[in-house]
Formats: C-alpha cells, sequence, structure tokens
C-alpha cells in the first residue's frame, strides 16, 4: 500500500504540473516566502532521488541533495524526473543509516527503507500543501480538494461526513 500511495501522491503532482507554464512554475511566490512552486517541486524530487541513489550503500544524507535547477524551472523535466522516481520505489525493505550534521556533529539514527519511503511521502505532502497555497492564488490553475492533504486526514473527513 505505501508505494501506490507515493505513485498516486506524484502522480497528483504531475498532473498539476502538466497545467503550468514554466513562467508559472519558475516565478517566486510572496505566499511562499518569495520561493516558487519549481523549488518545492524540486525539494520533493531530491529527496526520493537522494534515498533512491543511496539505497545501495544504505547511508542517507538528504541534506547532500543535488539541487538541479532544471527541476524548478522545466516542468517537463521535473515530470520525466518524477516519472523515473516512480519505476524506482519498489525495493526490497532493508536497514538504512540516516545521517545528519547538527552544530558541527554527525548524527545517525538507525531506520529502514521503508520507513524512509513513508517519511518522504509525508514530506511529498507537506510540500504539496505548500505548493497548493501559491496554485490557488492562480486564476488559470485548478488544483484537487485532496491535494496536499494527509491520507488520514481525508480518511477522518470521511468518517466525519457519513
Amino acid at each position: 500500500m505505501l508505494v501506490p500511495s507515493i505513485i498516486s501522491s506524484l502522480n497528483q503532482l504531475k498532473g498539476l504540473l502538466e497545467e503550468l507554464e514554466d513562467t508559472e512554475y519558475a516565478t517566486p511566490c510572496t505566499f511562499l516566502s518569495n520561493s516558487s512552486i519549481g523549488e518545492h517541486t524540486r525539494h520533493i524530487i531530491e529527496m526520493f532521488q537522494c534515498l533512491e541513489a543511496n539505497y545501495d550503500l544504505g547511508i542517507v544524507n538528504y541534506d547532500n541533495r543535488k539541487r538541479n535547477k532544471s527541476i524548478e524551472t522545466d516542468t517537463a523535466f521535473a515530470i520525466s524526473q518524477i516519472h523515473a522516481i516512480q519505476q524506482t520505489l519498489d525495493k526490497e525493505n532493508k536497514k538504512i543509516a540516516i545521517v545528519h550534521y547538527l552544530d558541527g556533529e554527525e548524527i545517525r539514527i538507525d531506520s529502514n527503507y521503508h520507513r524512509e519511503l513513508l517519511y518522504n511521502l509525508e514530506h511529498c505532502i507537506h510540500h504539496q500543501a505548500l505548493i497548493k497555497v501559491a496554485v490557488l492564488q492562480s486564476d488559470t490553475v485548478s488544483v484537487a480538494a485532496d491535494f496536499g492533504v494527509a491520507r488520514s486526514t481525508i480518511d477522518y473527513k470521511k468518517t466525519c461526513a457519513q
């Protein structure tokens, strides 16, 4: 269920990107502290790419992402990167060490691939919520009501409506 949920969230993102012109995608938005939809999309993509690139090694440092500017300025390229991620998600669960530097000290935390996929899904939804703030300012682009909303919130709202 985890991989299909990630694919679904990424499909929502791809669908939105297909509606945007590159200029809308790359233009800073005051409602996002002058970051762009493209910058948030790049961040989502590169977190997944970082996990994928370090799967075999089993040591992931999310701060050591590539930060590819093309992802944040070119919607077609971003969509192709999302598609590539979707093709590589379904891997065997295994131990992963997360490395982070905090105040000059290395912190190493034990995790596993599935836990990191879940983290990236929740992280993706969080950034989709921010992207939605920018999109709602547009008169030309629409976004689904559940875009950027956690699955648990969607499920909860369904039970409340009954």
